[in-house]
Formats: C-alpha cells, sequence, structure tokens
C-alpha cells in the first residue's frame, strides 16, 4: 500500500461499514481499507459480495472480514459488533451506510413501506450507534461516527418524502450525538451525497430524466462513489479530529 502522511493514515484503526457489500458502501470499505484500516463489512443477506468486497481489499494488501447482520435488528446489532470487537480487536470507526428507498407520492405511500424504511435509514444507524458507543468512546480522540445521509435530506424531493425524512432525522441524530460524544473525543459527522452513480441511479436515470437532472447540477456530472468514499475518508482520519457535528455536501452543488 501507497505510504499515507500521518493526518490520513488509518493505520491501527478497526471501521465497521454498513451495507458494505456493493455501492457506495463497498466503496468506502475499500478506501478506508487503502487508508490502513482493517474493514468489517458489513451485509444482511448477500453474503457473497461481501465476501468479494474482503476479498478485493486483501488483494490490494488489506485486512477484512464480512460481518452479517440486519441494522434494523436491535439484537442481531449488538451481537455483530459484539463479534467485530472479539475478532478485530476494538472499533473505531463505524461508517453508517446501509439504507434503503422506496419512491412513492403521498397518496400512494404505505405505512409498511415507511416503517421499513425508518427502521433501517435511521433507527438501523441509532442501533449501530448505541451498540458500538462504548467501544468508541475507549478508542477517544480516534473515535469516529459518520453518517452517510443524502442531499435529500436537506432539500426533500417529489415522491421521496418518506426516504428524505429517514435521512434528515439522521441530520439531527449527527447533531445530537457530536455534543453527547464530544467530550471524550469522539467526532460525529454526516456526508450527504447527492446523484452518484450506482445499479440503482444508472435504472432510475434514463434519457430525458437523466439530461433534465445533469442540468441542475453546476458541475455537470453525476457523481461517483469514489467520491463518497473519499469525504468518509476524510472525516474518519486525524486531519478531521477538530471537525464534529458537520454535514459534508458531495453533491456537485446540487444543494449549496
Amino acid at each position: 500500500m501507497t505510504e499515507l502522511p500521518p493526518a490520513l493514515s488509518l493505520d491501527g484503526r478497526v471501521a465497521l461499514v454498513t451495507g458494505a457489500s456493493r455501492g457506495i458502501g463497498r466503496a468506502i470499505a475499500t478506501t478506508l481499507a487503502a487508508r490502513g484500516a482493517t474493514i468489517a463489512v458489513n451485509y444482511a443477506r448477500n453474503e457473497d459480495a461481501a465476501r468479494e468486497v474482503c476479498e478485493a481489499i486483501a488483494s490490494a494488501g488489506g485486512k477484512a472480514i464480512p460481518m452479517g447482520f440486519d441494522v434494523a435488528d436491535e439484537a442481531a446489532v449488538d451481537a455483530g459488533i459484539k463479534s467485530v470487537v472479539a475478532e478485530l480487536g476494538g472499533l473505531h470507526v463505524l461508517v453508517n451506510n446501509a439504507g434503503m428507498s422506496v419512491d412513492s407520492l403521498l397518496l400512494r405511500a404505505k405505512g409498511e413501506d415507511l416503517r421499513r424504511i425508518l427502521a433501517v435509514n435511521l433507527e438501523g444507524a441509532f442501533n449501530c450507534c448505541r451498540a458500538a458507543a462504548r467501544h468508541l468512546l475507549k478508542a477517544r480522540a480516534q473515535g469516529r461516527i459518520i453518517n452517510v445521509s443524502s442531499v435529500v435530506g436537506e432539500t426533500g424531493n417529489p415522491g421521496q418524502a418518506m426516504y428524505a425524512s429517514s435521512k434528515a432525522g439522521l441530520l439531527g441524530l449527527t447533531k445530537s450525538l457530536a455534543q453527547e460524544l464530544a467530550t471524550r473525543g469522539v467526532t460525529v459527522n454526516a456526508v450527504t451525497p447527492g446523484f452518484i452513480a450506482t445499479d440503482m441511479t444508472d435504472a432510475a436515470l434514463q434519457g430525458d430524466a437523466r439530461d433534465k437532472l445533469l442540468a441542475k447540477i453546476p458541475l455537470g456530472h453525476i457523481g461517483e462513489a469514489a467520491d463518497v468514499a473519499e469525504a468518509v475518508a476524510y472525516l474518519a482520519s486525524p486531519a478531521a479530529a477538530y471537525v464534529t457535528g458537520h454535514v459534508l455536501r458531495v453533491n456537485g452543488g446540487l444543494a449549496m
């Protein structure tokens, strides 16, 4: 691995990235590993994909283990984080990336969809923060929580009231925990990605819809998962030791 300046290095850190088997989560896991962190690659269902991420990290000279649990299941989260600490020797960085969306206009929205979105996107992050907190407090100034929210959590979006509500809630969680944990040196921050090239966005944005979106983005293009991963890596690093309660926008200027 390339030697990094000490302010950017994550050597000796253990990081848990939820929803890390694909997309943005995978990019975050591989980027943190490239900075020197040992990674717990969380997944809910796709163990094969999680193992592929671990193999990619190992091939690049890093270390990672798959860790399966549903973030919406409080007991499973508690057991999963205990396993991470037991197997890897501690926990320094928690990245709450696991998420889901069901798009629907208000009058067609289903209560069960809202409950599941909130359970995964918001309650799931809360579960992980609570289960990880004691370990992060032991890490003191190396302790980091980074919540992956969304641009729509700040701006809203027609047809995404349920998803936007869950992502806005993450910002409130971030700012509250930043104040709670600051006395022990643990920082809590969020990133709000805009439209990022993933399987989900590629399928949804075709033709005119894609052109209209690009016209709204000052930088003129859709972002890459690596753009989000680099922002997370910064917030996890010693360089960001005096940054907490912050929302880092990674959206190409879509929202300022």
